[in-house]
């Protein structure tokens, strides 16, 4: 099975800064036509320089949270590109949680961010997958890639809206994968952990020692930088997992492997 990605549209969500655009600068550098989307106009046309009106890499700035944007996300992406075969769910957001608080709002904020983008999302583009292989008798049809995050699973008070959505989103994928399944769209994602995503980078940078007992509750010694989660959402995108849908796959040094580590950051 071929790891080419080539000819491909795509659309990443977060890709502004950390994980989000590494994966689209790993994508465009492949031959994919990429769409760039994120909040974060400014950082975007930064990030993309002159390239982003030309070419195969462009740029949608809007908030995901609205279902108009995501509406216009996709129509961008079909009058830049004609059609969609990958969607990465790269958008996510990283808040601290008071757990005894009852004003706390980190929990609905985090679902709204991190699962409801993401399942809305998901929904459009599954239709316009299944739109376009209306005249095609058989194959895979698309590819949508959710990222996730082992916090899913190692508990933390701190970040416990952080953990609730995390888990959300890996039930999630395991849902829409089953109902997307006869329409022949897969549905997966990468559950990540010490990772230098953008929220990790901010994270050590305002407690340094932090840095150290994630590397030291990590068995590979060290923290990844974002390039090295992209070839595994390549392999999800491509023909090369053409057999696989409703898998989490855990990218995280062995960590998860450990009892959860001190520190709230993932």
């Amino acid at each position: 099975m071929s790891f080419s990605i080539s000819g491909k549209t795509v659309i990443v969500t977060g890709a502004a800064n950390g994980i989000g655009l590494a994966i689209a600068r790993n994508f465009a550098d492949k031959g994919a036509n990429v769409m760039c989307a994120d909040m974060d106009e400014k950082r975007l046309k930064e990030e993309l320089g002159e390239a982003r009106d030309e070419g195969n890499i462009r740029f949608f700035a809007g908030d995901l949270r609205q279902r108009l944007t995501i509406a216009n996300l996709v129509s961008a992406t079909i009058d830049a590109f004609d059609k969609v075969d990958i969607l990465v769910n790269a958008s996510r957001q990283v808040m601290p949680t008071q757990a005894l608080d009852v004003e706390d709002t980190s929990v609905e904020a985090l679902l709204e961010q991190n699962l409801m983008t993401a399942l809305r999302l998901t929904q459009q583009v599954a239709k316009r997958m299944m739109k376009q292989a209306e005249d095609q008798a058989e194959g895979p049809v698309g590819s949508i890639i959710n990222l996730s995050s082992v916090a899913a699973h190692h508990t933390h008070p701190e970040l416990m809206a952080y953990s609730i959505a995390s888990a959300a989103l890996d039930q999630m994928t395991r849902s829409m994968a089953l109902a997307l399944a006869p329409h022949r769209v897969r549905v997966n994602a990468v559950s990540f952990g010490s990772v230098m995503s953008a929220s990790l980078k901010a994270s050590v940078a305002e407690n340094r020692e932090w840095r150290d007992d994630i590397r030291s509750h990590t068995p590979l010694g060290r923290i990844a930088s974002p390039t090295e989660l992209v070839e595994a959402v390549q392999f999800l995108a491509a023909e090369s997992s053409s057999f696989m849908t409703g898998e989490v796959m855990v990218v995280d040094g062995g960590r998860s492997l450990l009892d959860a580590v001190s520190a709230p950051a993932h």
